[in-house]
C-alpha cells in the first residue's frame, strides 16, 4: 500500500569485537524513496567521554532524541551501558511520545555491545557482533566470515564489511565511518 510521504531511508550500522577492542562503524548513505539525499552521514559516535559507542539506524531525529535521552542514562548511572540501555528501552516502552520513535540503537563499550529498541528490547549478541539497519545482514554475514577466517583487527573487519553491504544493499553504501575503542 503505497504511503503519501516516502520513508527516509538508511543505514547499516555494525560493530565487532575482538582481542579487546571494539570498533563500530556506519555507511554514509540516507535515501529517501528511491533518491539518495545524502552520502555521507555520520551515524556513529563516542559518547560518556569518548568510552561508549553508540550508532543508530532509522530516523535521524528520533534517534537522536534517543540518543540524547541515553547520554543522560550514562551520566545517570555512571557510565554503567547496561543499566542505562535498560532504564532507556524502559522509558521508551512506557512513554507515550517515546513510543513513537522509529529507530533502533547499537551502543557499546569496552564489555558490552547491545541493540536497545523500541519495544522495550535489549539484545546482547553472542558473539559480539552486532548489527543493525536495512544492510545489517549483509554487514553481519560479511563480519562473521572475516572474524572467522582473517586475522584484521575489530576496525578494519567493521570497514571491509560495511563495504561488502554497501556492494550489495542499495540504500547503503561505501562511505564508512568507524569508531574504535
Amino acid at each position: 500500500m503505497p504511503t503519501r510521504h516516502p520513508k527516509i531511508r538508511s543505514t547499516t550500522i555494525l560493530s565487532v569485537r575482538r582481542d579487546g577492542s571494539v570498533a563500530m562503524g556506519g555507511d554514509g548513505q540516507v535515501t529517501l524513496g528511491d533518491s539518495v539525499l545524502k552520502a555521507d552521514a555520520v551515524k556513529v559516535r563516542k559518547l560518556f567521554k569518548g568510552k561508549v559507542l553508540a550508532g543508530f539506524a532509522g530516523s535521524a531525529a528520533d534517534a537522536f532524541a534517543l540518543l540524547e535521552r541515553f547520554e543522560a542514562k550514562l551520566d545517570e548511572f555512571k557510565g554503567n551501558t547496561k543499566r542505562a540501555a535498560i532504564e532507556l528501552a524502559k522509558d521508551w516502552r512506557t512513554d507515550r511520545a517515546l513510543r513513537r520513535l522509529e529507530s533502533l540503537i547499537a551502543v557499546a563499550d569496552h564489555d558490552v555491545s547491545l541493540i536497545i529498541g523500541g519495544n522495550g528490547d535489549v539484545i546482547e549478541p553472542t558473539d559480539g557482533i552486532l548489527a543493525i539497519g536495512s544492510g545489517g545482514s549483509c554487514a553481519l554475514a560479511a563480519a562473521r566470515a572475516l572474524l572467522n577466517h582473517t586475522t584484521m583487527a575489530s576496525g578494519e573487519i567493521v570497514a571491509a564489511a560495511l563495504r561488502i553491504a554497501g556492494g550489495i544493499n542499495i540504500h547503503t553504501n561505501e562511505h564508512v565511518t568507524v569508531e574504535q575503542l
